[in-house]
């Protein structure tokens, strides 16, 4: 039984090697079929690069794209803060989960820049409805389009968060890129996202009114002052000394509230320094002089290999075919003629 088995064993792998043998024989009968079809994968590889890249970008089936991109640092804020209504109902439809320990602006930032809401401001800046000569459905395919060629990502660890967007036109991209920050900065003011940053803008809004106040105020008393010296209603003298004296403490109201908001502004500021900005930008896009993509040494790569694969299925195929025509039984069996 033992002496069985050895010599099935033998059979096999004599079965085994001439299979390979013939497997071998098989591409060196069709070698320079093989190496014709490779050699012509390369080297129409090598035209369609040089093509590509002759052609004017707008014209070329292969154009080079660039991808500059926007660095900002998202700062999470604490529990502790209140929400604004705007902000929760926005994050609510983002996913972000606001009753937890940490509200997610860094989530918030994410659905922003893949939202309809920022593809419609960057389509009524820049005009990509004409640019991309969408026709049918212009809004719905003009938001896909731009959902392919504006991209976010968010480091968890780091906490930067970047945006970028590809054409073949670098200056362009560099454009809509510097909008798309400016629109997320806006957007999270908007929303009270950053609520020292509110409070500041709110502090030199009050201080501005105030200021004009004074002055206004200061104005009237030197009229009045004036109109008394040059003895134009001396008889009223009584009635213009009361009015000046009301003036002044009007005046010197608003200069004590103007100290006030000066004071609460300082302290704001020293604040301000001590804490980072929730939306805080690092880096603005660059004109980029190195394409993103396509990477044509890497298509030829492909395409040749590609044709050395094809021409190798092609061998074994043409040799099946052949051995099917030199055996009349498999012939029969095809053709249903016995």
């Amino acid at each position: 039984m033992e002496t069985q088995i050895d010599s099935t064993n033998g059979n096999n792998n004599s079965q085994d090697e001439i299979s390979l043998l013939d497997l071998f024989g098989v591409l060196l009968h069709y070698k320079f079929l093989i190496i014709g079809m490779t050699a012509f994968g390369a080297i129409f590889s090598v035209i369609i690069a040089i093509v590509s890249l002759k052609l004017p970008p707008e014209k070329s089936f292969l154009p080079n794209q660039y991808s500059p991109s926007a660095v900002m640092l998202i700062t999470e804020s604490s529990s502790g803060s209140s929400m604004p209504s705007g902000l929760s109902s926005l994050a609510s439809i983002a996913g972000v989960n606001i009753g937890g320990e940490r509200s997610s602006n860094s989530s918030l930032a994410k659905y922003l820049a893949s939202s309809n809401l920022l593809f419609d401001a960057l389509n009524d800046e820049f005009g990509f409805t004409e640019r991309f000569e969408i026709e049918k459905s212009p809004v719905a395919n003009t938001r896909k389009a731009l959902s392919k060629k504006l991209s976010s990502n968010y480091d968890d660890d780091s906490g930067i968060f970047k945006i970028s967007f590809t054409d073949i036109d670098p200056i362009f991209a560099q454009q809509v890129v510097n909008f798309s920050v400016d629109w997320l900065m806006d957007k999270f003011n908007e929303l009270g996202v950053d609520k020292n940053n509110i409070q500041k803008t709110n502090l030199e809004k009050n201080m501005d009114l105030t200021y004009q106040e004074i002055l206004k105020l200061d104005q009237q008393i030197q009229d009045l002052g004036s109109s008394l010296n040059s003895g134009a209603g001396v008889w009223n003298i009584p009635n213009a000394s009361l009015e000046t004296s009301k003036l002044q403490m009007e005046l010197n109201a608003q200069k004590s509230v103007y100290t006030q908001l000066k004071t609460q502004y300082e302290v704001l500021k020293v604040q301000m320094q001590s804490e980072q900005p929730v939306f805080q930008i690092i880096e603005r896009p660059e004109v980029l002089d190195l394409k993103s993509k396509p990477s044509r040494g890497k298509l030829c790569i492909i395409i040749t290999f590609a044709a050395g694969f094809i021409s190798v299925f092609l061998s074994f195929l043409l040799n099946a075919i052949k051995n099917i025509k030199n055996d009349p039984e498999a012939v029969r069996t095809l053709t249903g003629k016995y």
